[in-house]
């Protein structure tokens, strides 16, 4: 999948995203005080195609499942709202039809999958493992 598809998609969903030189991170999303999303992304700290798809789709994860923590609250479970982005992104960019479909054709290892769906092999090796986990 081209990133081009995740950049249409947020678009017309009125997600703004936009390219921003960044110190500390390489992509993040807020909720605007407006209840609007906006992302941004690092151009240059992105390493390939792949890792723009994977950081893009969790960003958007973010957003379409109001998985947003607060920082300041010791409530708050951060680890949970990023699992929540991870999954959204899972089943955008790697849909398990599509997945078991490459499988029978003979796709195997994680990084023929991983090049075959366009992202990095880690996010693969998550999709995988979160597709097991969950019995689907």
């Amino acid at each position: 999948m081209s990133p081009l598809y995740l950049y249409a998609y947020a678009e017309e969903r009125g997600i703004d995203v936009d390219w921003y030189s960044m110190e500390s991170v390489e992509s993040l999303s807020i909720r605007l005080s407006s209840g609007k999303c906006a992302v941004a992304v690092d151009p240059w700290k992105l390493r390939t195609v792949s890792d723009e798809n994977v950081k893009l789709a969790h960003e958007l994860g973010h957003c379409e499942t109001g998985s947003f923590y607060n920082l300041y609250s010791p409530f708050d479970v951060q680890q949970k709202h990023e699992n929540r982005a991870d999954r959204w992104a899972i089943k955008k960019l790697v849909p398990k039809d599509e997945l078991d479909k490459a499988v029978k054709q003979g796709n195997t290892e994680l990084w023929e999958l991983a090049e075959l769906f366009d992202i990095t092999e880690d996010f693969m090796r998550k999709a995988v493992e979160y597709y097991k986990s969950t019995g689907m």
